[in-house]
């Protein structure tokens, strides 16, 4: 297996949220709505998933995954480096791949409530003492990583994920993986469909993210997922 090495970058807040703000894509029926866009690209390939509060300005700072994030930018401000594929969803919602040590002072800075762990591993214990030190509840569901043609991806789970994201108590919460591209795309492309966006535009979405390792599977699952059970999006969600 080939890895290449990832960039992340760091992104203030009022960043994120004039992304959000932006309309990026079309309903099938009504005007453009909110897209959330990447922070950055992977080209490595994605075994399993994983996760990343308002902030202090950012500095503009690019490194390369695996690389130790500097204590402090030049004149004493902190720099705050996001998750891979870090990205605001919606108002309260967050997305990206599975954070490391270096990025636990941006999460500090999103002043999360809840986190959801897509993967099925034991979650590290660096993490765990982060949450519990700072009263977030972890939410786990853990969902096999494997590679086509052999992915499966179990509905009842993806179900339950999406009940602690539409339930405004757990807001901001971060959904992750460990890559924030298939099981994080297939959760956030089900979300999409209870906002009620085109198919083309979910599509682009989990694309974008996704990039050379998009996965037919997870395409044809979020054209079939059935979302007739789920309850009504709450009013602080984006439609």
């Amino acid at each position: 297996m080939r890895q290449e090495a990832a960039a992340s970058i760091v992104v203030t807040e009022e960043d994120a949220l004039r992304q959000c703000k932006e309309p990026p894509c079309r309903r099938q029926d009504e005007a453009p709505t909110l897209e959330a866009s990447p922070s950055s690209s992977s080209s490595e390939e994605e075994n399993s998933d994983a996760m990343p509060p308002p902030p202090s300005p950012y500095a503009a700072f690019l490194r390369r995954e695996g690389e130790p994030a500097p204590a402090a930018a030049t004149g004493e401000e902190l720099l705050l480096v996001p998750p891979l594929n870090f990205a605001m969803v919606d108002h309260g919602v967050y997305r990206s791949g599975f954070p490391d040590v270096s990025n636990l002072p941006f999460l500090e800075s999103l002043r999360l409530r809840s986190v959801l762990c897509l993967c099925p591993e034991p979650y590290p214990e660096a993490n765990l003492e982060f949450l519990r030190a700072h009263g977030i509840r972890l939410f786990q569901f853990g969902i096999d990583g494997s590679k086509e043609p052999f992915v499966s991806i179990p509905e009842d789970r993806i179900r339950e994920a999406l009940k602690v994201i539409l339930d405004v108590r757990n807001h901001p919460v971060l959904i992750h993986c460990k890559r924030g591209k298939h099981r994080t795309g297939c959760v956030v492309g089900c979300l999409r469909k209870l906002q009620r966006w085109c198919l083309t535009s979910i599509f682009d979405e989990y694309q974008r993210f996704a990039a050379t390792k998009t996965r037919v599977s997870d395409l044809r699952f979020m054209e079939l997922f059935d979302i007739s059970s789920i309850k009504h999006l709450p009013a602080s969600f984006t439609c």
